[in-house]
């Protein structure tokens, strides 16, 4: 079937993420057959650099043949059994290796995440850490401690749970009558968290937060130290904390978790997107020693944890996890990338950050967030930057006029300068016209 043929069965068929599909509906369609490393191929042999890891999950590159190895061998053996009642290797070993990387495992003697629940995307992930932290308190014989701290412009997913502790009002307000409230607090802003908690500690279960970078609020970066003064402002009022890090972990910041830039240890842990290396979906929430015990006991005592998914810890995305912690090791993937997070820096101040129509350039890692200033919205002019990045053979997608890059970690140095000068081109051409008739305006 050719790109017109998929195409029209598309339009009749499929409703996708995120999507006006009356805008959809009226755009050349891209259909993807490929992939290569940090290239992506459509059905027409295009080819476009993968700017955004495919929604931020691609790790080491497409068709990796270490990952790919590894899911072929386990196709061999089984590729899914439950773990309801069951067990299987790749959960196991992966369950230790993640154990053994995650923050605060090298400093014997403090708080040390100990536990892992797979579950199968980010949402999920930071469902199962809200309904653990809620159930622990009530456990304890403390069920006051039922409510949550978020942060302003949070995101943590689509499920009801993690839609409640989102604070994205386009995405999150239309629910509102089906959630749990919660209080939110101004990101970066440790002394409104520190009032929050000081009001409310005792009716608080956990404060979740993203660690460092607010990704689909736009990339919003919070500043040095207060990731930190969360962790203490918890301990003081003996509240949970629960890091998400769906987004920011392995590699994105520049460091395995972000977590670490700071020598924090989260109570629970959230992880999802790269940890498969991009492959397959899979999940994890990782927890403490002393979570965990708070749900033993015996059977009619009822305190285990009921929740689990019918795909929770799928042996296929689980071998794809060890393959990609695999590389991480082989390839000194972190190591390697600092240069490139140099590079990458120096790049947009050269390309992006002179653009009269750039209001800020927000990096950390290889995390950007390039907003574009003055424009309405109906002119959707992040839209207007992916579609001319696109045209010049790059993926790139706006969170409105917030331009995203976050490519693999993988990606060559040649590529990743090629990605920054398509997007400032794509900028450059798709904000001119606007730009012209307001300084004509103010002339």
């Amino acid at each position: 079937m050719d790109t017109a043929g998929l195409a029209a069965l598309d339009r009749r068929h499929l409703w996708h993420p995120f999507t006006q599909q009356r805008g959809w509906e009226s755009e050349p369609p891209v259909v993807i057959e490929r992939a290569d490393g940090a290239t992506l191929y459509d059905s027409e042999g295009n080819a476009y650099i993968d700017g955004v890891s495919s929604l931020w999950c691609n790790v080491h590159g497409h068709r990796h043949h270490l990952i790919d190895a590894a899911i072929r061998l386990q196709l061999e053996r089984v590729a899914h059994s439950t773990m309801l009642g069951l067990s299987h290797r790749p959960a196991i070993e992966l369950a230790r290796r993640l154990i053994e990387i995650a923050p605060g495992h090298a400093s014997p003697g403090g708080r040390r995440l100990s536990r892992v629940f797979f579950s199968d995307n980010g949402s999920t992930a930071a469902e199962v850490a809200l309904k653990m932290a809620f159930q622990w308190w009530r456990q304890r014989g403390e069920p006051a401690r039922s409510g949550f701290v978020c942060l302003r412009d949070a995101y943590h997913g689509d499920t009801i749970g993690s839609v409640s502790v989102g604070r994205i009002e386009l995405f999150h307000s239309l629910y509102r009558p089906l959630l749990f409230d919660a209080w939110a607090a101004d990101p970066g802003d440790a002394d409104h968290m520190e009032s929050l908690l000081t009001e409310h500690g005792g009716r608080v279960a956990a404060v979740i937060v993203e660690p460092l970078v607010q990704g689909a609020a736009g990339m919003l970066v919070q500043p040095e130290g207060y990731l930190r003064r969360v962790r203490e402002l918890c301990d003081r009022h003996g509240v949970l904390l629960i890091c998400d890090e769906v987004a920011t972990g392995f590699g994105r910041t520049g460091r395995m978790f972000a977590c670490q830039h700071e020598g924090v240890v989260p109570d629970l842990l959230c992880l999802s997107k790269g940890l498969s290396g991009g492959y397959l979906p899979l999940a994890a929430t990782l927890t403490t020693e002393r979570i965990y015990e708070g749900f033993l006991g015996e059977h009619a005592e009822f305190r285990t944890f009921f929740h689990g998914h019918t795909y929770t810890g799928n042996p296929l995305a689980c071998a794809a996890a060890l393959a990609s912690l695999d590389v991480f090791e082989k390839e000194r993937t972190i190591d390697r990338l600092q240069v490139k997070i140099e590079l990458l820096g120096r790049w947009l101040d050269r390309y992006v950050d002179p653009l009269e129509t750039v209001g800020e350039v927000r990096q950390m890692g290889f995390m950007v967030g390039i907003e574009l200033a003055g424009f309405p919205a109906e002119a959707r002019m992040g839209h207007q930057v992916t579609l001319a990045a696109r045209r010049r053979g790059a993926i790139i997608r706006p969170l409105g006029d917030v331009v995203v890059l976050m490519p693999p970690l993988g990606i060559g140095e040649p590529q990743l300068r090629r990605l920054v000068e398509i997007t400032a081109e794509a900028i450059a051409e798709a904000t001119a016209p606007r730009a012209r008739r307001l300084h004509a305006a103010v002339a």
